[in-house]
């Protein structure tokens, strides 16, 4: 089959899906005001509240959501199911339930003073969820942020061409928040400038690598603590400052690579090399549950609700910018995670002995099982190459090679920092009324960047990473029923939560239920991952079955005091 044709039609099933399916969603569900003030208006204080531009808003909001999900995700479950599979769950995925996910927990939290997912379940299905579900949330943050850290740790040494992109792109994102929040720059001005100095960067980088020096230790202790120093200090500045705009201009990379990748499909008109359908069960385990586990961030991802109701809404200007940046987000991840799936299915083989102009594989298995330099992220660079240098003449293999890593890099420091912003919300709004000393923004970021960054030094994150893509599902489930209850509450309906929350919430208790059985009795035993899946499924069924009593009790004459607000507002 044509690979492009392929694409071409996944980018037309999404953007029908944004326009028909979530137009539906916010008209019956939220009905947007324009002329209610959001958090970021009512509450701003120059530092987490902050009313954003529409494109830069999106562009933070986008780079934070994807990270490697919508990269690595499909090349893991091409590799071991096929593409069709992986193409039906990206697309049924991103429109009836990822893009709900996102759209109504930004919504949700715009409506509740910009609190986090916990604290409303706090007010919805009581304080002891919300605990529960804020300690969760705190502990699924530290594994992101020490397993981001140290990925971005080993590109740094791995890849020394990034180093110096990197290091300058904070400088110019600090110029560019002064240059549009303070010194009042048309946006364009500052993007035009913005791009041009990080293809100056990019090209400084390749130029001059910096290569860590023989003799001075540890690279990895040094780039891994430096990048926790940069969260800490990233997560309690003003978030216009440094954090936005630089999430603005990475979103420029992530919006260059896809765009490159979707052009070399068609340009190439490459067939399918992989197979449509591998199998319904592989070393990954079942088809169901563990294909809608692999694939999370380009069909729905817990942490997407995190990111929409911790720093999206705090800079959400308006409530008409709550469907384009959140549901419209989450459609291009879906186009980018497509797009994906075929640059492997059709840049890279399935059988045979081919290889690149670099002498090394481009079959798909020898890659993702390659004892040394093998892997999905590897899988997605050859293969973007491969098809890109086929296609354009203008791109060679090894450009393709940069190009890709730089798009597969380009969102890590994104997701770091906003991990450790997040962090420090869900510390402070859960525990802070138990804990005053919580409520410290200085405080509560340096607890939770000091954890994660003893996580990632000592191993234990690593151990602990298995279990984290059923965890972030159980997230995502999690938020739909609580979104569920909200819009119970303020006689909305609700099926539009409820169902995908309850599909995500069977599949990831199976998932969790399959790997705790492999992790107690498989031949791989792990007695710490064991009792971790069965705890989450513990913890998850409890605070399901508390939102689902509240459902319940919500379904007759009764509405909650947060619904009886909204209807006396409306």
């Amino acid at each position: 089959m044509n690979s492009a044709l392929l694409t071409l039609g996944a980018v037309v099933v999404l953007v029908l899906g944004y326009y028909l399916y979530g137009r539906l969603v916010e008209r019956r569900c939220v009905q947007a005001d324009e002329d209610r003030p959001t958090p970021a208006v009512a509450l701003r204080d120059g530092v987490d509240y902050e009313p954003a531009r529409s494109l830069m808003l999106f562009g933070h909001h986008f780079t934070n959501i994807a990270g490697a999900g919508p990269i690595v995700g499909p090349v893991i479950a091409v590799a071991y199911f096929g593409w069709a599979a992986t193409l039906g769950w990206i697309l049924l995925g991103s429109i009836f339930v990822g893009g709900v996910h996102d759209y109504l927990s930004l919504m949700m939290s715009a409506r509740s003073e910009g609190k986090n997912i916990s604290e409303i379940a706090g007010r919805l299905v009581g304080k002891r969820a919300a605990a529960v579900l804020g300690l969760f949330i705190w502990l699924a943050l530290l594994l992101v942020i020490a397993m981001f850290g140290i990925l971005a740790a080993q590109t740094l040494i791995e890849v020394p061409a990034v180093v110096v992109p990197n290091a300058g792109l904070i400088v110019v994102a600090v110029f560019i928040g002064l240059a549009v929040y303070r010194w009042r720059q048309p946006l364009w001005v500052a993007t035009v400038l913005g791009v041009a100095a990080m293809g100056a960067l990019l090209y400084a980088g390749e130029r001059w690598p910096l290569v860590w020096p023989e003799g001075w230790g540890s690279p990895f202790v040094f780039w891994f603590l430096a990048l926790m120093a940069y969260s800490l200090l990233t997560s309690v500045l003003p978030i216009w400052f440094l954090e936005q705009p630089r999430d603005y201009l990475s979103s420029m990379i992530t919006y260059g690579g896809i765009l490159v990748g979707v052009v070399a499909l068609f340009a190439a008109q490459a067939p399918v090399a992989t197979p449509a359908h591998v199998g319904f069960s592989s070393t990954q385990g079942p088809l169901w549950p563990m294909l809608f586990i692999i694939v999370a961030c380009g069909a729905v991802s817990g942490f997407h609700s995190l990111v929409a109701g911790g720093t999206t809404v705090k800079q959400l200007a308006n409530e008409k910018q709550g469907l384009p940046i959140a549901y419209g987000g989450m459609m291009l991840e879906g186009v980018q995670a497509a797009s994906v799936t075929f640059l492997v299915a059709a840049g890279l083989y399935w059988l045979g002995r081919h290889v690149g102009p670099d002498g090394k594989s481009l079959v798909v298995g020898e890659l993702m099982n390659a004892p040394q330099g093998g892997g999905p992220a590897v899988v997605f660079v050859r293969g973007f190459a491969s098809l890109a240098s086929r296609g354009l003449p203008f791109i060679s293999f090894s450009t393709g090679l940069l190009i890709a890593a730089i798009c597969l890099n380009a969102t890590l420091l994104d997701t770091l920092d906003t991990c450790a912003r997040l962090g420090r919300f869900v510390l402070s709004e859960t525990f802070g009324s138990r804990l005053p000393a919580l409520a410290n923004r200085w405080l509560a970021a340096l607890v939770t960047v000091g954890a994660a960054g003893y996580l990632g030094l000592s191993g234990m994150g690593k151990s602990l990473w298995p279990v984290f893509g059923a965890a972030n599902q159980l997230i995502a489930a999690l938020a739909l029923l609580i979104v569920a209850v909200y819009l119970v509450g303020i006689r909305r309906p609700s099926l539009y939560a409820t169902l995908p929350g309850l599909f995500v919430l069977v599949t990831t208790v199976a998932a969790l239920l399959y790997q705790g059985y492999g992790f107690l009795l498989g031949p791989k035993r792990n007695l710490l991952l064991g009792l971790l899946s069965v705890l989450l499924v513990v913890l998850g069924l409890y605070v399901a079955v508390e939102a689902w009593d509240r459902i319940r009790a919500l379904t007759g004459p009764r509405v909650s005091a947060l619904g009886a607000r909204e209807s006396a507002e409306e």
